[in-house]
Parts: C-alpha cells; structure tokens; sequence
C-alpha cells in the first residue's frame, strides 16, 4: 500500500465508503474486476462484511459478492464521505 490512508477492502465495515485507489493482482485479475464495475478510482461501499465467508459491496448501483481472496487484494481509500470509526 502506498499511503497510511489505505486500507484493503476486506477491511471496510459496513456502511463504510471508499475509493479504490490499487488493485494488486494480475491483468487476468484487473479485467475479471473491471468487467464487474470495480476499477481504480470507482467509489465502492461496504454493505455486509461477515466474520467469515464472502462480503457484500456495492459499486456503480451494483451490489457485488466478493470472496475474501479477491477483496484483500483491493486497495482503498477513504472517500469524501469518510470512514466509520471501527469502533461505531
């Protein structure tokens, strides 16, 4: 990660907005996400993020499942509308 603002997507708790600022994987990796509306600089927004399993995001009016794998493989950044605090 390139700042002490990002964070990985598998990270986010629900209802917190970002916006993705890496993808750290291959161009197979790139293109799959592109083609679901995830690229860099897209805002994405935590919908479920269970302990275990995968998570929920929403992207362009989109609601997307991500597996954990892929979601820490997404780098982020807190949007103009910020973060929640963990501790919310």
């Amino acid at each position: 990660m390139s700042n002490e603002e990002d964070t990985l997507l598998d990270q986010l708790t629900p209802g917190a907005r970002a916006i993705v600022s890496e993808l750290q994987g291959g161009r197979g990796f790139a293109s799959r996400l592109a083609g679901m509306g995830i690229s860099v600089g897209c805002q994405i927004e935590m919908l479920q993020n269970p302990a275990r399993g995968p998570l929920l995001v929403r992207v362009r009016d989109t609601r997307i499942a991500l597996g954990r794998g892929e979601a820490s493989k997404i780098v982020v950044r807190a949007s103009a509308g910020g973060l929640p605090d963990a501790a919310e």
